[in-house]
């Protein structure tokens, strides 16, 4: 897989990584952070696989698809997560996650 193939992919993974890493800001700064903790944990591990299948992608890694199929499911949970949430940071990190975890499906 040549990554210049998978641009349009590495962008929404990159996207999904931001809009994660927001969230995750976001929610520690809420007034019950507790409530926040699955958000906040499924933010951390949904930004970091994103960012590893963005790398894996540009080095043309032979698990990139694997990886694809890991990343869409963490970014499926992190997005029913955040969907729960009614905060702006939330929904978006939430429609990003979905974005992305779509894409990944493609190359899966």
């Amino acid at each position: 897989m040549a990554h210049e193939q998978h641009q349009q992919l590495i962008q929404t993974l990159h996207e999904c990584m931001e809009a994660c890493n927001h969230c995750y800001d976001a929610c520690l700064r809420e007034e019950d952070v507790k409530m926040m903790a699955e958000c906040i944990r499924l933010d951390r591990e949904c930004a970091d696989i994103c960012a590893f299948l963005e790398q894996a992608l540009t080095r043309n890694s032979p698990f990139s698809s694997d990886l694809a199929a890991v990343c869409a499911k963490v970014c499926e949970a992190c997005g029913n997560e955040c969907q729960k949430h009614d905060h702006d940071h939330c929904q978006k990190c939430a429609d990003a996650c979905f974005k992305c975890a779509e894409a990944c499906k493609e190359i899966a």
